[in-house]
């Protein structure tokens, strides 16, 4: 009796081993290829954002920005302005004209010269 129950589990334990491991690999592969679909997704998102943020990029670098009333994360659109000149400029406000920010030691002549075509310095309308 002894034998044959032995006999038995070890026909079983056969059966179901290599379909556990099978399914295992299975289970294995399918989390590989999901992982890999996920990456894939990722990337096509990654892409898509950076095009975005370039072509965003492109349009803010084309407009003229008014020095007087752009955020600091306008301001820092321009070459040569970084978080600091850009607190500099709005702490500065208002300005008369945009060579202002040479004359009040805001931003050196050289970046200046970089980014004078891209801005302006709009009058705030006269009070009635």
């Amino acid at each position: 009796m002894k034998q044959l129950f032995t006999a038995i589990f070890l026909a079983v334990f056969a059966l179901c081993a290599p379909a556990s491991g099978y399914a295992q690999e299975k289970a294995k592969t399918e989390a590989k290829a999901k992982q890999e679909s996920k990456a894939k997704q990722d990337e096509k998102g990654a892409s898509a954002a950076k095009s975005a943020d370039k072509g965003a990029d492109k349009q803010a670098s084309d407009e003229v920005i008014d020095i007087n009333t752009a955020t600091a994360a306008q301001l820092m659109t321009l070459d040569g302005i970084g978080e600091a000149r850009a607190a500099a400029i709005i702490k500065g406000r208002p300005y008369r004209g945009k060579n202002d920010l040479v004359d009040k030691k805001i931003v050196p002549g050289a970046v200046y010269e970089k980014i004078k075509e891209k801005m302006i310095a709009r009058q705030a309308p006269a009070k009635k």
